[in-house]
């Protein structure tokens, strides 16, 4: 079977296009949504991939008409070539069934990976250059070194942790976690 999935963003928008884009590709059923792609939940998605099958087809008529995203595109490929399923993208003229087609997508799916590596690098690069500049990542410390400071001296005195938490608003174990890296510091 030919399967046509066809999709527009909002209701002013109109799917004739794809529907006569698609019915000329010769697709024997047209499965519709008319949501943002960005949608996590799309009914007629859904419903044309849980009846794709071995030898079946899915046919777009462009890419951004399926995938959320390239990982979400190369994912939803994924699982329909897991399925024996091939897919056609019309404007793109990406056909799976194709070893040409198949290698155009692998492609696509390398370059994708790429740029999520160089992301992963440039961010790890600049959090080394903050640190670097002495800009402190992460949360917020939940007891400055004045109020640790303090609380060893209460703690000292004899109070009881426990209450020594509930007055520095703070819980139980981030309190013996601030006096312990506060320890560690001073060894």
């Amino acid at each position: 079977m030919k399967w046509g999935y066809a999709r527009v963003s909002t209701e002013d928008q109109n799917l004739d296009l794809q529907r006569r884009a698609l019915n000329a590709a010769g697709c024997d059923r047209l499965f519709e949504d008319q949501m943002s792609g960005a949608s996590t939940k799309r009914p007629g998605l859904d419903d044309v991939l849980a009846r794709c099958g071995d030898g079946d087809v899915l046919v777009v008529w462009k890419l951004d008409r399926l995938g959320r995203s390239l990982p979400h595109l190369i994912e939803v490929i994924q699982e329909l070539g897991d399925k024996g399923c091939g897919f056609q993208s019309l404007s793109e003229n990406i056909d799976t069934t194709t070893a040409g087609g198949r290698l155009v997508f692998h492609l696509m799916g390398a370059l994708a990976e790429f740029e999520r590596a160089l992301i992963g690098e440039r961010t790890k690069a600049g959090l080394a250059a903050a640190r670097m500049r002495g800009v402190r990542i992460g949360r917020k410390r939940a007891m400055s070194a004045e109020q640790i400071r303090h609380a060893r001296a209460l703690l000292e005195a004899g109070e009881r942790p426990t209450d020594i938490a509930r007055t520095m608003q703070v819980g139980r174990s981030t309190l013996y976690r601030a006096l312990d890296a506060n320890k560690s510091k001073a060894a």
